[in-house]
């Protein structure tokens, strides 16, 4: 049961490296225990999947590492063959070298394959604290100290620490600030992408860029913390459009938003810690495609529905989770912005 890693599709990074059109995140630390997703991992890696986004934050990657190292002792796959994501938390952006080398110690992998900045600011928060919970060190985005930690990255990729730097949840603004000041340029952006919160405006600025787009939350995260969801959110496969869909290709509606992420252009990460679910994710990147019709029809259901609105990253000052989000087309509160 699986699908062979050679039929997967792949795409072509700005370095010309290839990678697979889809990979398995490994959030799971609000419902599910490090060995339920070092399990999943490891029944995603025998079922075809090569390509694994982690976080030291995640608290689970000296057990993911366990499971690398197994399936290459094991001969399921090599680690040329793999292509392992990793990112810098909040609390380690003045230590990145530290940070990477404890995650490739953790992770038993060498290297890391892509190495995102996960905030493009300082600003930690406890694992699993509320939804209210403030840092009184937390601060706005500096373009000096975002370039500082990118420098740091950079460094790792001169000594072979990493392949590729990575982005994550930018906005255009962010991007603006620093996109000339690269001395090696991002190879991809992590981002919330589902279809109900298309990103379209970023996602063609990535494009643009040559900056591969990499979608969290491809399915619009029914199993998010508690302390994401509100009222207002939308439930993207609940929509009558979305189910019609999947009515007629005779699949659940997660099958489609899959095909929908990787026709369209962006690398899906979706998690689960069951087999049926994460063999079938896999395999919905070679059976039957979306039409052309079907995929306009899903370019409609945009909603503005973004799920993680950071409010624990709020500084001091900041009015609300929107301040974030440079929503009005400027960095809000930043001492160095242009």
């Amino acid at each position: 049961m699986g699908v062979n890693p050679e039929k997967v599709p792949q795409i072509t990074l700005n370095t010309g490296v290839k990678v697979p059109c889809i990979g398995m995140g490994t959030f799971g630390s609000d419902r599910f225990t490090p060995e339920q997703v070092s399990n999943a991992v490891a029944g995603a890696i025998r079922a075809g999947y090569r390509m694994f986004d982690c976080a030291a934050c995640y608290g689970n990657e000296d057990q993911i590492g366990e499971v690398f190292e197994t399936a290459f002792k094991e001969g399921v796959c090599e680690r040329k063959d793999m292509f392992i994501m990793t990112k810098v938390w909040n609390d380690m952006h003045r230590h990145v070298e530290e940070s990477c080398r404890k995650s490739i110690e953790d992770l038993k992998c060498d290297y890391i394959d892509l190495f995102f900045i996960h905030w493009p600011f300082p600003n930690y928060h406890a694992p699993g604290c509320s939804v209210d919970s403030r840092n009184p060190d937390s601060r706005p985005f500096s373009v000096a100290e975002f370039m500082d930690t990118y420098r740091q990255c950079e460094e790792l990729v001169r000594k072979g620490l990493i392949k590729h730097i990575g982005l994550s949840n930018m906005t255009i603004p962010k991007l603006n600030a620093v996109i000339d000041k690269f001395e090696i340029q991002p190879a991809a952006c992590e981002m919330e992408i589902h279809p109900c919160f298309q990103q379209q405006e970023l996602f063609d600025y990535l494009v643009a860029h040559n900056i591969q787009p990499v979608a969290f939350m491809p399915l619009g995260s029914p199993q998010r913390p508690e302390r994401d969801i509100v009222a207002t959110d939308i439930a993207d496969m609940q929509l009558p459009e979305f189910r019609a869909i999947a009515e007629a290709h005779g699949c659940h509606p997660a099958i489609i938003a899959l095909k929908w992420a990787v026709q369209r252009g962006q690398i899906p990460i979706p998690f689960s810690i069951h087999e049926m679910e994460y063999v079938s994710n896999l395999e919905s990147t070679i059976t039957e495609p979306l039409t052309d019709e079907e995929m306009a029809v899903i370019a409609t259901l945009e909603k503005d529905n973004r799920l993680v609105k950071g409010q624990v990253f709020l500084w001091e000052g900041a009015k609300d989770w929107h301040d974030l989000w440079d929503e009005d087309g400027y960095i809000v509160d930043c001492p160095d912005a242009k």
